[in-house]
C-alpha cells in the first residue's frame, strides 16, 4: 500500500542514544496494559474517549487577539487525516492510545517547496497517520539532530526526525522524552491495589450467591435404611426435583423435607460505589458521568479536570510541529474547538444565540443549526448585527459629535434581538 510505504523511513548514519539526565537508555518498550481488563477503567476511559472525539480541530491565524481560519493543507488533513479514517475516528484513536499508552505519536506525511517570492520553505500536507509502535528509541546524529526510531509488533521500523512527529504525553514527569515513568510506561502501581480489591469482592458476591443456593433443603426419611437403599432413595428424590413443573415436591409418609432459609450476607452498596469511585477519580470521570445521568455543572467539573488538559495538550503538540516558527510568529495555530461538547439545555442555546446575535457573530444557518433544526438555503450566508453598537475607539468622539454614527432606535424591532 502506498500509505503504508510513507511511513518507513531509513534513518541517518553514525548515530547514537539521545543523553538522558537519569542514566537510562532513551529505549522504550510498548507499555502496560494489565489494568484494561477491568470494565470500570474501560468505561472511564471511554468517556474521555467519547468527548475527545467530538472536537473541531481547525487551522486558524490570530489577528489582534481575532482567530481567523485558514484554508490549505493543514486543514485539508484536519478534515480528512488519512485512507483509512475520519477525524472523529482519528481523534478517537490518538486518544485511545494516549490514555492506554501515555503517549501517542502521529506521523504526519508531506512535501516542501520555497516560496520564490519571499525565500521561505512552505509544507503541503497530504496525510496524518497516528501509530503504535512496540519499541522507541531516542537517537541523535552526529550534528546532534534528534530522530526518533519506532519498531512494531511485525519487526518493521522507521526512524524519523523528531521535529516531524507530533507526541503528545501524558503524565509527562521523570522522563526526558515520554510520559508515563522513568521506562516511559504508565505508572498503575496505587491503581492496581483498588482495582485487585475490586476484583476481590466481585468474586466474593459471586462464591456467596453460589453457596447460599447450592442447597436448598434437607430431606429427612423417617425409616432405618442401608447405603443401597439410601442411594436409590437419592436418586428418586432428584428424579422428583427434575419432574416437578409446579414446584411442589411429592414425598410419601416415610419422609420429611426442611427448607433452607437463605441469608446472603453480600457487600452493601456504598461498598460497591466508594470502590468504583476510587477508581474513576484516578481518570478524573465522576460517577454521574459514567451513568449518563449528569448536570450541567458535573459536566462543567468534568470538562475542566479530564477533557480540558488533553485538549490543551493536543493544541500545544500539533501546532508544534505542523506549523514552522515562522508560521507561528504570524499567529498561525491549530485549535481544537469544542463546541460540540459544551452541555446546554434549550434555554442555554436560546440565552446564547441573544448575547453574540447583536455582534454579528452567527449565521442565520448557524442559529439553527445549534437548535438542532435544518440550515435553509435561502439563509446561507446571511449574517445580521445591531445597531446600537459604535467602535470602542470612537466612543468619546461620538459622545461629543464629531462622529457620525447611525443608532437603531431601540424601540424598533430587530430579528435579530429575540429567536
Amino acid at each position: 500500500m502506498r500509505w503504508f510505504d510513507k511511513l518507513f523511513r531509513r534513518g541517518p548514519k553514525n548515530v547514537k542514544y539521545a543523553p538522558t539526565m537519569n542514566g537510562f537508555w532513551p529505549v522504550y518498550t510498548q507499555f502496560g496494559t494489565n489494568i484494561y481488563a477491568s470494565d470500570v477503567v474501560q468505561q472511564a476511559i471511554k468517556c474521555i474517549v467519547d468527548e475527545m472525539k467530538k472536537l473541531n480541530p481547525t487551522h486558524v491565524r490570530y489577528i489582534n487577539s481575532d482567530p481567523t481560519p485558514v484554508k490549505g493543507s493543514i486543514q485539508d488533513v484536519l478534515s480528512n487525516p488519512n485512507e483509512l479514517m475520519t477525524t472523529n475516528e482519528f481523534l478517537e484513536k490518538i486518544t485511545w492510545l494516549l490514555l492506554l499508552n501515555y503517549n501517542a505519536f502521529v506521523i504526519p506525511t508531506y512535501y516542501t517547496w520555497v516560496d520564490d517570492k519571499t525565500g521561505a520553505t512552505l509544507r503541503r500536507y497530504e496525510s496524518l497517520y497516528p501509530i503504535n509502535p512496540s519499541q522507541v528509541d531516542f537517537i541523535e546524529d552526529a550534528g546532534g539532530r534528534l530522530f526518533v526510531k519506532f519498531t512494531f509488533w511485525n519487526g518493521y521500523t522507521t526512524t524519523v526526525p523528531y521535529d516531524d512527529v507530533i507526541h503528545i504525553k501524558y503524565n509527562y514527569s521523570v522522563s526526558e522524552y515520554m510520559g508515563g515513568n522513568e521506562l516511559g510506561q504508565p505508572d498503575h502501581k496505587a491503581l492496581l491495589g483498588t482495582l485487585e480489591l475490586n476484583d476481590q469482592l466481585l468474586k466474593g458476591i459471586a462464591k456467596a450467591m453460589n453457596a447460599s443456593y447450592a442447597i436448598n433443603g434437607i430431606v429427612k426419611y423417617n425409616t432405618m435404611m442401608d447405603d443401597g437403599r439410601t442411594e436409590a432413595a437419592l436418586k428418586e428424590l432428584e428424579r422428583k426435583l427434575q419432574n416437578s413443573e409446579s414446584g411442589f415436591l411429592p414425598l410419601d409418609l416415610k419422609a420429611d423435607f426442611t427448607p433452607l432459609e437463605h441469608k446472603s450476607e453480600l457487600v452493601d452498596e456504598p461498598t460497591l460505589a466508594f470502590i468504583d469511585e476510587k477508581i474513576l477519580r484516578h481518570w478524573g470521570v465522576p460517577l454521574a458521568i459514567l451513568t449518563g445521568d449528569y448536570t450541567k455543572e458535573q459536566y462543567e467539573a468534568f470538562y475542566q479536570k479530564a477533557l480540558e488538559p488533553l485538549i490543551t495538550a493536543f493544541t500545544q503538540a500539533f501546532t508544534k510541529k505542523m506549523l514552522t516558527s515562522r508560521e507561528r510568529a504570524f499567529g498561525n495555530r491549530i485549535e481544537f474547538y469544542t463546541k460540540d461538547l459544551i452541555f446546554m439545555s434549550i434555554s442555554q442555546k436560546i440565552e446564547m444565540i441573544n448575547l453574540l446575535s447583536p455582534t454579528g457573530s452567527l449565521f442565520e444557518n448557524e442559529k439553527r443549526t445549534i437548535l438542532g433544526l435544518m440550515p435553509l438555503p435561502e439563509l446561507e450566508g446571511k449574517r445580521y448585527m445591531s445597531l446600537n453598537w459604535i467602535d470602542a475607539n470612537n466612543a468619546d468622539q461620538y459622545q461629543v459629535g464629531k462622529v457620525n454614527v447611525d443608532v437603531v432606535d431601540k424601540n424598533e424591532t430587530n430579528v435579530n434581538e429575540d429567536i
